[in-house]
């Protein structure tokens, strides 16, 4: 078994002094004050592996032109069988810089120039190739508000307007539905139903969530008529514009997660007018249960855990910023076995060279899942 020490442990939900950590294999199976017998690899403040929810690394890659970028297919607006993980490639140079940041896992996004644009998936930034990156499917792309009304020179089905976008999901959930009533009442099997559509009752079933693009309260309110009125179990990304408690008491009431951000970059479409840094106090002070993403390239990967810095302001604590990398994705998304450093979980965290919370501060060792991924 290795270990290694930690002045600091940031587990992720809390803090200790003196804490060893041991792994073996890809798991880690000893967290205590204990000395080990055993070698001790390094010493210094650790905390887990960040876990970025939204982003387009490996789509949208490092030293590429953006004609060859991958985020957006143009053939139709609502793509429910699109995968983001089939366009990826991990020699993008962006993962290795997200690597020597702590940033070990990715969720990978199709972009929202389409209504749906198919299915996000978790990856390790540390994975040699797209087979051993893979981890799973976290939920399919919608996307409301301006992007997929600005694509009207795409092909397919282009809506030019809010009120165009929402009728089209309401018709597509609306058929998924009629189809779905047909098959539990034994009148249509469901070798009668065409792959999209079955896709799209799994979505109304609750059996697939929907990361869902949006800014706008406006937009946030109408996919809350959704979830009441189809029953799907979105999580909301972005909500940059949020800017009143309203639409945040609504999510809480139900239970609707927020991964936030990308915090740090340009406001450069009206959608965003009311964004600003001083809405994360409303943010930290909902209930709603959030994260934070870096939507790279739109603040690169790299980045991310510099945008802590605003809740810092407004009194969130160091333990609570960790968290906001760590346990807090983990939960929203489903990832029982990372977010926290304890035993049984995967031996995916960092030890820093100096404090992670000043300038110089930076990880010396990576450890992903096990094995050695960065070493200064």
């Amino acid at each position: 078994m290795k270990f290694v020490k930690s002045t600091i442990l940031y587990d992720g939900r809390a803090s200790r002094k003196d804490t060893y950590i041991g792994f073996e294999g890809n798991t880690i199976k000893y967290v205590g004050n204990k000395k080990p017998e055993g070698d001790i690899i390094a010493e210094g403040i650790v905390t887990p592996a960040f876990i970025d929810p939204h982003s387009h690394i490996g789509l949208e890659r490092s030293g590429e032109p953006g004609r060859e970028g991958e985020a957006n297919e143009q053939m139709d607006s609502v793509l429910p069988l699109g995968r983001a993980v089939d366009g990826v490639y991990m020699d993008d140079t962006a993962f290795m810089e997200s690597i020597e940041n702590n940033v070990l896992y990715s969720v990978v996004l199709p972009g929202s120039g389409n209504i749906l644009g198919g299915m996000g998936s978790l990856i390790r930034n540390f994975g040699k190739n797209i087979k051993e990156a893979y981890v799973k499917d976290i939920g399919v792309k919608m996307a409301l508000g301006y992007n997929p009304r600005s694509t009207v020179e795409w092909k397919g089905l282009r809506p030019s307007t809010r009120m165009g976008v929402a009728s089209i999901i309401r018709d597509k959930f609306t058929r998924a539905r009629k189809n779905l009533n047909l098959m539990e009442k034994g009148k249509k099997s469901s070798d009668e139903i065409d792959p999209d559509m079955e896709f799209l009752i799994s979505i109304i079933k609750g059996e697939k969530r929907i990361m869902c693009h949006v800014h706008k309260e406006d937009d946030a309110f109408f996919l809350m008529s959704l979830v009441d009125d189809f029953g799907i179990k979105p999580i909301v990304n972005h909500g940059m514009d949020f800017h009143s408690p309203e639409i945040l008491h609504d999510m809480k009431e139900r239970s609707i997660p927020l991964v936030f951000g990308p915090m740090d970059s340009l406001p450069y479409k009206v959608e965003l007018k009311h964004e600003s840094w001083r809405n994360v106090k409303m943010i930290r002070d909902s209930g709603v249960k959030f994260a934070l993403i870096s939507d790279h390239p739109v603040i690169l990967q790299r980045n991310l855990f510099l945008t802590t810095r605003h809740f810092m302001r407004f009194g969130a604590s160091r333990e609570e910023c960790i968290s906001y990398l760590t346990s807090r994705p983990a939960e929203i998304l489903g990832l029982n076995d990372l977010g926290t450093i304890e035993e049984g979980k995967l031996a995916s965290f960092s030890v820093w060279e100096g404090d992670p919370f000043t300038f110089e501060g930076h990880p010396k060792l990576v450890i992903g899942e096990g094995r050695t991924v960065y070493s200064e």
